[in-house]
Formats: C-alpha cells, sequence, structure tokens
C-alpha cells in the first residue's frame, strides 16, 4: 500500500445497526476525502406522521428504532406538552427518567459487550467472543435483559413501548410492581460497575483529536428528558431553539442528511460528549467510577475511550433507577387532561447515542402538520468522517484485513444506529487516476 493515490473502499460495515459502507481517497499518503456513505432507503416517518394526533405520533415514532424507541417517545412527548402547557405530576416525570434509564442500560449494554468489545479483544464477532469469554458475554447479556425487562415493565412491551402518552401514562405501574424489581436493579448496578472495570482494561489505539462537544445540560441532574443545549466552546440555549444554530445539509454519497452548527463544521454528541459536559452532574456512585478511573480527559480526546463513558452512563442508569423506584409514589390519575392548541412543538433529549430533536406544526385542527425529526448519527455522520480521515493515514501500511478492522473499530465507538441489521464486510483498494 505505497501507492501515492489509493482509493479505500468498505462496502459493508459489521455490528453497526444498519446498512452503510465507506469510502477514502488517499493522495500522498494523506487521506483527502472520508465518506461515510449510509444508502438505506428513506423511511419516511417525518410524513407518516402528517395528520396525526399528538399520541398517535408517539406511536409511530417509537417504531423508527427498536434499540432506542423511547427517546423517540420522550422527545416527541415533551415538545407537545411544551406547546400544550401541559404541566404532569412529579411521579410522572420520574417514570419517564426511569423509562429512559431502562433504554440506556439496554442499549448501552448492547454496544458495549456486543458491538464493541470484540473489537478491543480480537475477535470478528459476540459469537466468537463467548466461546473464550463466556462469562462476559452473559454479563452483558444480562445486563440487556434487565433493562428490556424494566422497559416491558413501564411500556408494555420491551420493543416499540405503547404507554406514553401526553400528559402521562396509559396506566401507571402499581408501586409493588416496581419494588419487586429492586433486586434486578442491584443486580445490574453491579454489573454495570464490574463494566467499567473491564472497559478500563480495554486498550484502545493511539488517537487523539479535539473534538467540538454538544450535549444537555441540567442544573439539577444528569441530562435525560429536559435541559439546554451546551457546547464545550460556550453554546448555552433552549432546547427548543436547536434549529437556531443548527442546520441539515444533504451530502451527495448518503441518503442521511448531516448536520451543521453555524460555523459550518462538525461536532459530537452522545456518551462522551455528555461526560466531559456533565460530569459534575453524575450520581455520585457514578462520579465515583469516574474519578476512580481518572478517564475524563481521555474519554473527551480518544474516541475510543467512549466504551468507558458508556460504562459510567450504565451505572448512571443503574443507580439513578434505583433511586426513582425506592421513591415511587403512583401519580393520582395516569394522565392529566389537556387540549391541543396551533403552534410549533419542538424539544431534544439525550438518546443513548446523543441528543435527538424533534420539531411538530400543530394545526388548528390539532393535527400534525409538518415534522423534522434529528437523529444523533446524522449528527454525529460529519464528526465520523473527520476523524477518519484523520486515523486513516495510521493504518493504511498494514495489512488490508488489519486496516479495515481499525478503521470499523473507529465507526462502532461511536456506535452509530443506521437501522437495524448487519452485513459481511467486503474490502477493495484500487488506484487512483493522478
Amino acid at each position: 500500500m505505497h501507492t501515492s493515490d489509493l482509493r479505500f473502499q468498505v462496502q459493508n460495515l459489521t455490528r453497526v445497526e444498519g446498512e452503510g459502507s465507506l469510502h477514502l481517497t488517499v493522495r500522498d499518503g494523506q487521506v483527502s476525502e472520508a465518506r461515510l456513505q449510509i444508502f438505506e432507503a428513506p423511511r419516511y416517518f417525518e410524513a407518516l406522521v402528517v395528520g396525526r394526533t399528538p399520541n398517535e405520533v408517539l406511536d409511530i415514532v417509537s417504531r423508527i428504532c427498536g434499540i432506542c424507541p423511547v427517546a423517540y417517545q420522550m422527545s416527541a412527548v415533551h415538545a407537545f406538552e411544551d406547546l400544550f402547557g401541559v404541566e404532569v405530576e412529579p411521579a410522572t416525570r420520574a417514570l419517564r427518567r426511569l423509562l429512559y434509564c431502562a433504554e440506556w442500560i439496554e442499549s448501552h449494554a448492547l454496544h458495549i459487550y456486543l458491538l464493541h468489545a470484540p473489537d478491543f479483544l480480537g475477535y470478528p464477532s459476540a459469537v466468537e467472543l463467548a466461546r473464550d469469554h463466556r462469562q462476559l458475554v452473559t454479563d452483558g447479556l444480562r445486563l440487556k435483559q434487565i433493562g428490556n425487562q424494566l422497559l416491558a415493565l413501564l411500556g408494555g412491551r420491551a420493543i416499540h413501548p405503547v404507554s406514553v402518552r401526553v400528559g402521562g401514562w396509559s396506566r401507571a405501574p402499581r408501586r409493588a410492581q416496581l419494588t419487586a424489581f429492586v433486586p434486578a436493579l442491584h443486580e445490574a448496578l453491579q454489573l454495570a460497575r464490574a463494566t467499567v472495570d473491564v472497559a478500563l482494561t480495554l486498550t484502545p489505539p493511539e488517537f487523539e483529536r479535539e473534538p467540538r462537544l454538544v450535549a444537555l445540560h441540567h442544573p439539577g441532574e444528569y441530562p435525560m428528558n429536559e435541559g439546554r443545549i451546551v457546547s464545550d466552546r460556550g453554546l448555552n440555549l433552549p432546547a427548543q431553539s436547536w434549529p437556531e444554530v443548527f442546520h441539515e445539509v444533504q451530502v451527495p454519497w448518503s441518503n442521511a442528511l448531516q448536520a451543521r452548527d453555524d460555523s459550518g463544521l462538525p461536532y459530537l454528541l452522545g456518551p462522551a460528549a455528555r461526560i466531559v459536559l456533565d460530569h459534575d452532574q453524575l450520581h455520585p456512585l457514578a462520579r465515583e467510577a469516574l474519578e476512580s478511573s481518572g478517564a475524563l480527559e481521555s474519554i473527551r480526546r480518544n474516541p475510543y475511550r467512549s466504551i468507558v463513558a458508556r460504562g459510567i452512563e450504565l451505572v448512571q442508569a443503574a443507580a439513578d433507577a434505583l433511586d426513582i423506584v425506592e421513591a415511587y409514589r403512583p401519580p393520582e390519575a395516569p394522565a392529566v387532561t389537556w387540549e391541543p392548541r396551533p403552534g410549533v412543538a419542538a424539544w431534544a433529549t439525550e438518546a443513548p447515542r446523543g441528543l435527538l430533536f424533534h420539531r411538530y406544526e400543530v394545526g388548528e385542527d390539532g393535527l400534525v402538520a409538518a415534522a423534522t425529526i434529528v437523529p444523533p448519527t446524522s449528527q454525529n455522520q460529519a464528526a465520523i468522517e473527520a476523524d477518519i480521515a484523520l486515523f486513516a493515514p495510521r493504518v493504511l501500511g498494514l495489512p488490508m484485513d488489519e486496516a479495515t478492522r481499525r478503521l470499523e473499530q473507529l465507526i462502532r465507538a461511536y456506535d452509530p444506529c443506521i437501522s437495524c441489521a448487519t452485513h459481511f464486510l467486503d474490502l477493495s483498494i484500487d488506484g487512483v487516476p493522478a
């Protein structure tokens, strides 16, 4: 691979949710172009919700993703309630955070143990990893199971929950139902702490850069459902105001829109951004795990250390969930009454992979007239490409299979959620005409 001009193509990325590929153009040992190509067909959810009631929207948007349906429901329900002036009971607010904790647990466990850990330990998949490290995979599956069981308890089912409604819930759980789940949450907390220890033993490639970080910030808690949009460059604006600073662009090589801020530069969302910007708001047990790790600066600078950030957020979600369950008293009614009003409903919450923004135009008839949904992966796509362009020259002298594995590992550090599919990898390198 000493040719001055090369084209480096990963036809199908493995161990990511969905179908995508990577294309690099290398000239004189430098990457002149890095393209993360997302070629799945558009799914038209923004059109599917037009003409629907707000509660119908909640059920529809949860179908966008089987891994993080709660994130889509939460961004939507908060947007509508903000527009309609709905104030929910404190118990309802706590239950929604608990539902989000369940999603963080199952999503982070899936990524850490089944999608990313095989990269660090030299295995092509979690199946091969389980042959030599059975307990490691078993622990990851148990964590995911606990998250899914809590999702089912609160949401009616583990995938695409159905109980969230504007003003509250279709039904609220009894206290006894939640307290019966306390032993499982204690087990999750124990496994989450062990996950941080495991993540810290995984040696990342030596690679550092200066990312531009964006996340929600809440003055009283680690951000999930509520907060202002902040950055490490001084940004601070209401969650509803995402379009005032950020915008989407269409690039010719991807079916997914990308996002930029007003400077036109990429930015990073997700666990690493949240840990760096919001570590002071971590649960005491999660803060202890972070401080003991000494990993804060490496989480900020090295994308491969996002696996440690996810481990710390597993501790956060499990500990937070325990506190909520132990303090829970059912709301007086499953939902408060509300009336629709015309206007713009907008909100952002923190999906496992980062900030998720929703915007809906509601007509005089109370139905949705237009919708914009900006998922984390489309916002992170440009940052992934920028990191690949910086890192790729380090691996282009390696054998083709190893170079491919290293580049895929970098992409998987972001846990990009394209959709739910896995394919084999096919790599080709061709000379580029001068």
